[in-house]
């Protein structure tokens, strides 16, 4: 099945990272001609398309990687055919924002740039057969029963952001202490992995796990209630309110 992509910007480049790392041949990839694409596929060995149209015809599987409000007019009028599966990477651009311009098969996908290391945690709605092999190279799929649900849990692509930017603010209060800057980098990034691989790969309930970190009169305790008595909890809850409104349009 060759692979279309409509939008090679910055997350379709880390995702062709990430699907040449997991083997596949850039030969079964054909990119749109605009953005990277005439470069990557210059560099890198991908067939190039003449146009949008000519990369619909030739592919049985599209991703869509536009800017959200230029995804139906770049979908439409395309010749799309019948048994062609669509997936749009396009935040918070429902199937009925583009299903008239493009009556393919369309599937809801949210990668992150994390795709070119294999280690992409991407949300799907709803389940198709034909994109699993691809969203496998990027990392795991997490699929979503609904897509409200689905919109909900894009929240999670800005909480990525987010989440770099509390490592930068720990490795430079470590750097500021006098750590080797690379040090403090590679500690602060490392911590924010074994706490995910903590909670994502244990039993136990969530805050349990938390709660067995939290000794009283302890450090973690500590700075945990500082967190809490400064609102930053309350704050995150908000920031998380705020993108999912912009998803739905509010």
């Amino acid at each position: 099945m060759k692979l279309g992509i409509i939008g090679v910007g910055h997350l379709a480049t880390s995702i062709l990272k990430g699907l040449a790392r997991s083997g596949w041949n850039p030969a079964d990839i054909c990119l749109s001609p605009r953005g990277h694409g005439p470069d990557l596929a210059r560099r890198d060995g991908y067939a190039l398309a003449k146009d949008n149209a000519d990369l619909v015809r030739r592919c049985d599987l599209v991703l869509l990687a536009v800017r959200p409000a230029d995804a139906a007019t770049t979908v439409d009028g395309l010749g799309w055919r019948e048994g062609q599966v669509l997936m749009n990477a396009c935040a918070g651009v429902s199937r009925a924002a583009i299903g008239a311009a493009a009556p393919a098969h369309i599937v809801r996908i949210m990668p992150i740039t994390a795709s070119e290391l294999g280690a992409s945690p991407t949300l799907v709605y709803p389940r198709t057969e034909a994109a699993l092999p691809f969203l496998d190279a990027l990392g795991s799929a997490i699929e979503l029963d609904s897509e409200d649900q689905f919109e909900a849990a894009t929240v999670s692509a800005a909480i990525y952001g987010w989440a770099q930017q509390l490592i930068i603010a720990g490795a430079d209060w470590s750097a500021a202490q006098g750590l080797n800057p690379q040090t403090a980098r590679e500690l602060a990034a490392r911590t924010f992995v074994a706490a995910g691989r903590m909670q994502a790969e244990q039993d136990a309930p969530m805050h349990d796990i938390l709660a067995s970190l939290c000794t009283p009169g302890g450090i973690t305790a500590a700075g945990l209630d500082h967190l809490e008595s400064n609102t930053v909890p309350e704050a995150w809850r908000s920031a998380c309110d705020l993108v999912l409104g912009r998803l739905r349009g509010k």
